[in-house]
């Protein structure tokens, strides 16, 4: 089975959708011989990447103080949401910044073949952001994050001091359009099927589940 997900760093659905799918995959007992394609979404590619501490919430307000206490309630459900999947998020500590430099070290990690330091790449990179509330734009937090990860320090800040790997991320992005998908997450099962958004748990399975049961009567 091949799925993809298109993904950024910067969204809570995706890091919650993406633990919910890694979780059914292996309920449904594929997850160690099954593709799992991280494709870069940049929600918003124009956010700038000096930011602060409290900025997240004018994500939910659009800088209107008298919605402050509705984006409370809505960051306090994204929480308890992440919570029920064993994440820890600090939505007030957030620094919500520009993520293509995090995308150009995920290329980097996919282009090493091994599928443990990608994924090891991105669940740092996601707690860094939600749970440290550090600068995913920050050259020096990025390279401290990518080495526990398991890349090299010396490759990474070449990585980042260099023009290398932006052409694929806008190429996944560019995919997206094509198929039309219009926010994150969104996963793609066997180019064939298609999961929008953090779903239930079940929901996953229940997919996964199908296209099983497709290869095994192909």
């Amino acid at each position: 089975m091949e799925i993809k997900y298109w993904s950024d760093i910067a969204c809570p659905f995706c890091y919650i959708g993406s633990t919910r799918m890694k979780k059914a995959m292996k309920e449904v007992g594929i997850y160690d011989d099954t593709d799992l394609e991280l494709k870069s979404f940049q929600l918003n590619p124009m956010e700038s990447k000096t930011a602060k501490p409290g900025d997240y919430i004018n994500h939910f307000t659009g800088g209107n103080k008298a919605m402050e206490d509705d984006a409370r309630q809505k960051m306090a459900y994204i929480t308890q949401m992440a919570a029920g999947e064993g994440l820890e998020f600090h939505l007030d500590k957030v620094v919500p910044t520009n993520t293509m430099d995090a995308h150009r070290l995920i290329k980097l990690a996919e282009s090493k073949g091994d599928r443990d330091l990608v994924e090891r790449v991105i669940s740092r990179f996601y707690k860094v952001y939600f749970t440290d509330g550090k600068s995913i734009a920050d050259h020096g937090v990025l390279t401290n994050a990518a080495v526990k990860a398991g890349l090299e320090r010396q490759e990474v800040q070449d990585i980042l001091n260099s023009d290398k790997y932006p052409k694929e991320v806008v190429a996944d992005e560019v995919e997206a359009q094509q198929l039309g998908i219009q926010g994150a997450p969104f996963f793609v099962l066997n180019n064939k099927y298609a999961i929008s958004g953090a779903q239930p748990y079940e929901v996953f399975v229940q997919a996964l589940e199908k296209v099983k049961a497709e290869e095994a009567q192909a």
